[in-house]
């Protein structure tokens, strides 16, 4: 396995080493990316994919009296975001779990708006996945994706290429899948670095 297969499942030591690496990295497209979502001070909050868990700090900043959990598959993601964020976990704040997007086990209608950073270029079945959002966000919920790559050139191939299981989608295709899966006022961001934000709601 390369060490960018990481990217998609963090595992072992190699996995440890990237989950560090994507908090920093991700940094900068995640700052960006947030001032496309309002949330206010007590709303629940779930990140997908959520990584090495400093995205899951900066919401709980945001909601300072509200809940933000955390979903991820791999093993290696889920104790580092419990580290990061071991504080608000005390105070009943939050809560992470491994699992899968495509089959989450919170309840119907509880979220008032879900993260994805970084993580929509590996959810199989990408519909079923976004259906899955749909269902645990509550009517009015807003869904937010960011992405450090829109699809918009060439370059975007090199991490294809290198990792398996990863697809770059344009902002006009999330649009399509989250239209299928049931949410409206779609709104799409750029800018000049090739960043993506895309917003839509329940």
């Amino acid at each position: 396995m390369s060490f960018f297969e990481n990217t998609r499942k963090p595992a072992g030591f190699g996995g440890k080493l990237m989950v560090v690496m994507m908090n920093l990295s991700h940094s900068p497209v995640a700052r960006w990316g947030l001032r496309f979502l309002e949330l206010a001070p007590d709303d629940k909050v779930l990140d997908c994919g959520c990584g090495g868990g400093v995205n899951i700090r900066r919401l709980l900043k945001k909601c300072p009296q509200g809940i933000v959990k955390g979903i991820d598959y791999s093993l290696v993601s889920v104790e580092k975001t419990k580290k990061v964020n071991e504080t608000a976990i005390a105070d009943g704040r939050c809560a992470v779990l491994q699992g899968s997007v495509a089959d989450m086990m919170f309840a119907d209608n509880w979220f008032d708006a879900v993260t994805a950073f970084e993580t929509v270029y590996f959810w199989p079945d990408l519909l079923r996945c976004f259906r899955e959002v749909w269902r645990v966000l509550k009517p009015g919920g807003t869904f937010f994706i960011c992405n450090e790559s829109n699809g918009d050139t060439d370059k975007d191939e090199k991490w294809t290429k290198i990792i398996n299981g990863m697809t770059i989608y344009q902002g006009t295709e999330l649009k399509a899948y989250l239209e299928q899966a049931g949410f409206h006022e779609v709104q799409i961001h750029k800018n000049k670095a090739g960043w993506l934000c895309v917003t839509a709601r329940k």
